[in-house]
């Protein structure tokens, strides 16, 4: 069994019973208790360990298999109390659309040289978006991006004629998401800074959007566990009906 270091015993702690699901309110809170927990340990050289906002994250275990095409489950959204950071975005475009999206947020735009560049080894950004044009050349790099999640796509919402909208959404925050091969969804809803009612609306909200696009193909229960947690905290099970 790995050892646990003496923070995530006092966490531990704190969770509770671990099988027993909870409310978003009582679970957030938790987290938020949790990642309040500092270390007793300084660096070797004596200096203090700096506290970090850590990033919230919920985790949706669906009934469906990963296995199968029509029962993936993958898209776009923005929730309602953003995420707490923007994102780095590019754009696949030219023209009067590229100095639209540049305008609107995007780090980088271009076809050709921005295709070769990432070809190179750049993977310095969070999105790419691409107009539909342009995906003939936006194609090829389907073998890097597409292990990266950053390949643009229509469902996704990062194939789309209308570049700049797009470039401000996913530059605010919107997030893309896709099911893992165990059948999972993980997505941020925030910051341990953000208070527990603006963390529970965005879980709240991601859980209602992942029930909406169940696969018509995926039977029996759909949504079999909901969990939260920060990034150095452990996970609390959440009591959300299928």
């Amino acid at each position: 069994m790995p050892k646990r270091s003496v923070l995530y015993g006092k966490q531990d702690d704190l969770r509770g019973d671990a099988s027993k699901a909870v409310t978003f309110d009582v679970g957030i809170a938790k987290i938020k208790e949790m990642a309040g927990i500092g270390s007793d340990r300084s660096y070797k050289n004596g200096r203090k360990r700096k506290k970090i906002d850590q990033t919230v994250e919920i985790v949706v275990h669906l009934g469906i298999d990963p296995k199968h095409a029509d029962q993936m489950v993958r898209g776009a959204m923005s929730l309602p109390k953003g995420i707490g950071k923007s994102r780095k975005v590019i754009a696949f475009c030219e023209g009067d659309t590229a100095e639209a999206a540049k305008a609107a947020g995007a780090i980088e735009v271009g076809v050709e040289e921005l295709v070769k560049k990432i070809q190179d080894g750049w993977l310095d950004f969070d999105v790419a978006i691409a107009h539909p044009s342009m995906m003939g050349k936006v194609g090829k790099l389907g073998r890097v991006l597409g292990p990266q999640g950053k390949m643009p796509t229509p469902k996704a919402g990062t194939v789309t004629p209308d570049v700049e909208t797009a470039v401000k959404e996913f530059t605010a925050g919107r997030l893309e998401y896709r099911n893992d091969d165990g059948g999972n969804i993980h997505l941020p809803i925030g910051k341990v800074s953000f208070s527990v009612e603006d963390l529970k609306e965005n879980a709240e909200a991601v859980l209602s959007h992942i029930k909406k696009v169940k696969p018509a193909a995926a039977k029996g229960q759909y949504v079999k566990r909901v969990c939260v947690s920060a990034t150095r905290t452990p996970s609390v099970m959440i009591d959300a009906a299928a």
